[in-house]
């Protein structure tokens, strides 16, 4: 069997660790990223973690034709690891048809590729948004999904149910990560999370408030269960 994984997304954030960390279980990764939101340099940063430098096509998943002339030449891949996608909340409320049209369509566009290349294995990179306001913390895989609170929590929900659909179908093999604000870097500090732009996630947000690189970290709201109500 083949130990060729791609990784969509794998020069963001998650997407980068994941692939030091399967270059380290012996997987010969590939990578797909559009650079929407991250920089070609970080292909270099992960040969200088994991010393081998993984395939990078720059490729945006919503351009079918370059997306089957990728698979067309690549029909070797065991898995694939989908990580890209627009990922901002606030965003996606003010951009709604960008997340919908982003997320979606190269969600769709994948599997037909994938499906058309014989590849049987998808991880998604899903959210706990999908389920809304839970009732009961913590929740769990079986916590019933709610209504999300915004388009990006509704693309994920739409991608899951797609999923499902697609692998009850066409037989694959099909599991979707639901997480909440990853943090953290590499113990070697070379990989980390840098956003092009205004982060829209906390943690970039904090650290480069610390560094001085943004004037203030706002906290809204005043009623939280807290202490001080922020």
């Amino acid at each position: 069997m083949s130990k060729k994984i791609l990784v969509t997304g794998g020069t963001g954030f998650i997407g980068s660790h994941t692939v030091v960390e399967l270059q380290q279980a012996g997987f010969d990764v590939m990578i797909i990223d559009n650079l929407s939101n991250s920089y070609e340099w970080v292909v270099d940063s992960i040969e200088k973690v994991s010393g081998i430098r993984p395939e990078f096509s720059n490729i945006d998943l919503c351009n079918k034709e370059a997306l089957s002339k990728f698979f067309l030449l690549n029909s070797d891949i065991a898995g694939i690891i989908h990580f890209a996608a627009f990922k901002a909340v606030g965003e996606s409320v003010l951009n709604p048809m960008k997340y919908y049209r982003n997320n979606v369509l190269s969600l769709i566009n994948l599997l037909e590729c994938t499906t058309a290349a014989g590849i049987n294995n998808i991880v998604f990179s899903s959210s706990c948004t999908v389920y809304g306001q839970p009732d009961e913390l913590p929740v769990s895989e079986t916590t019933p999904f709610k209504t999300p609170y915004s388009p990006y929590g509704y693309t994920k929900q739409v991608s899951e149910k797609i999923l499902e659909d697609y692998s009850s179908s066409a037989k694959k093999n099909v599991i979707s990560l639901r997480y909440f604000n990853p943090i953290g870097a590499h113990k070697s500090a070379i990989i980390g999370e840098l956003p092009i732009g205004i982060p829209n996630n906390l943690i970039p947000y904090l650290t480069q408030t610390a560094i001085g690189k943004r004037e203030c970290l706002n906290i809204w709201g005043n009623d939280y269960d807290t202490p001080d109500g922020t």
